[in-house]
């Protein structure tokens, strides 16, 4: 193996061990610390604009764009079709508002260096709605010649966005995927067929992106290991710079539209367990450079080496390797990630357009970030991003009866005060970085499995 995690010429890996008792505990995927779990109402408005007039330096944007054209019957994100006229351009009326109210509290010293826009499917809107966003931002926001990132519906990407795309700059993009199998597209309610994909992956190169992930999906109903690696075959062969490989989270009693695939069909744990490497295997073999636990990038990409170089952190929208310690976020449902308090914006459209219609913000929910909370956080993000953390010496000694399972097995060591996580307890990363999270430990809240 490389120090760079991937396997050398010629090299015979053995799969990670599997023990299921490690695993049957749904975990969250820590995006954020604390999690969405204990956000509560006891966050709000004032605590928002509180934390955006402190804020000083570099930030990051993230625009939330609820609308798709059509549902996918797996998908958790917070949207709704876009086949009502009115509900769409009032929406966008109230995120104008928004960029500027916000823009209006932050101090003269900061820097917008990123902006991503995700959903839902940013295309669902127009491109020139898009434009028309863009030019807001550009209006009332510090921008500092900022990366662009935007996620894509590649059912719905026209040959006019291309050409948006490159006048506005966008040089990172990422399309749902999620499998190139069209029994398995029907099985979850997103059929685009393989030409789809092409097209969309030629378009976004010309249009000048030069990183592009897919988002791609295992533990499927009636997915075999043979769709995966087929799915992954294609995904090389297009030239994905970088991949998200997730294990699909079955909450129907969370997601009521999930109800609508067949749970009989899905794969259980042990095979999910194969599946989860399979794809690493396949990946890394291809050359590309792992990521956390669920991310690959080519070399070459910025992703793979701040992974490398051990600068990989870990947000809202998953691994990155955006250094701004502020992510402000824009849009219903949008979280705003502050170092001291996190702050998600109203969920209900109607109610969030309500609270603009007024200048008023609208954080509605979210969670206070304590000296302690903040030291948990950076443990946790260290275990999943770098599989190691400096935790002391103390803290240690308490938890050495949790511990002892992961490292009577080889999954973890102990040196002095630091842990780390061996290669073959990659998939038990998040069931690690749990042990260190006390909202979980006497939680009846169910999240989705660890693989």
């Amino acid at each position: 193996m490389t120090k760079t995690g991937r396997p050398m010429a010629g090299e015979t890996i053995r799969m990670w061990p599997y023990y299921p008792d490690l695993l049957s505990r749904p975990v969250p995927r820590y995006t954020s610390f604390p999690t969405a779990a204990e956000f509560s109402g006891a966050i709000g408005a004032a605590d928002h604009a509180a934390a955006l007039e402190r804020v000083e330096g570099d930030v990051s944007l993230y625009v939330h764009i609820p609308f798709c054209e059509e549902i996918c019957w797996y998908c958790g994100c917070n949207t709704s079709r876009s086949n009502r006229e009115q509900r769409l351009t009032s929406y966008l009326d109230a995120l104008h508002r928004e960029i500027a109210v916000v823009a209006g509290l932050l101090g003269s010293g900061v820097r917008v260096r990123r902006i991503a826009f995700g959903g839902g499917s940013p295309n669902a809107i127009s491109p020139l709605e898009f434009v028309r966003l863009i030019d807001a931002l550009t209006l009332h926001m510090p921008l500092h010649q900022p990366i662009v990132s935007i996620e894509l519906d590649p059912r719905t990407l026209s040959p006019d966005w291309g050409m948006v795309l490159r006048c506005v700059g966008v040089t990172r993009a990422s399309m749902g995927v999620q499998t190139l199998s069209p029994r398995l597209q029907q099985a979850i309610g997103r059929v685009q067929p393989q030409e789809v994909i092409a097209r969309g992956t030629d378009l976004l190169r010309e249009a000048g992106v030069t990183s592009l992930n897919f988002d791609l999906m295992y533990g499927l109903p009636g997915q075999t290991d043979e769709d995966l690696a087929e799915t992954l075959a294609s995904t090389i062969k297009l030239g994905a710079d970088r991949i998200a490989l997730f294990g699909y989270a079955h909450v129907p009693h969370l997601i009521p539209r999930q109800k609508r695939i067949d749970a009989s069909a899905l794969p259980d744990q042990d095979a999910r367990f194969r599946m989860a490497w399979n794809g690493w295997e396949q990946l890394t073999r291809a050359g590309y450079q792992p990521v956390g636990f669920d991310h690959f990038a080519l070399p070459g990409d910025a992703l793979a080496q701040a992974s490398v170089a051990g600068t990989l952190r870990r947000n809202f929208q998953g691994f990155t390797e955006d250094p701004a310690p502020v992510l402000i976020g824009l849009g219903a449902s949008a979280i705003s990630e502050f170092p001291e308090v996190i702050v998600q914006n109203e969920k209900n459209a109607g109610r969030y357009r309500m609270l603009l219609s007024q200048d008023r913000l609208p954080g509605a929910l979210g969670v206070a970030r304590s000296a302690a909370d903040q030291a948990t956080g950076d443990i946790i993000a260290r275990l999943l991003c770098a599989g190691e953390a400096r935790v002391g010496h103390e803290r240690l000694v308490q938890m050495v009866g949790v511990l002892a399972p992961f490292r009577e097995r080889g999954l973890i060591e102990v040196r002095d005060d630091w842990l780390m996580i061996c290669p073959d307890g990659l998939p038990y990363a998040r069931t690690i970085a749990a042990l260190f999270d006390p909202y979980r430990q006497h939680s009846p809240r169910r999240f989705s499995s660890a693989v």
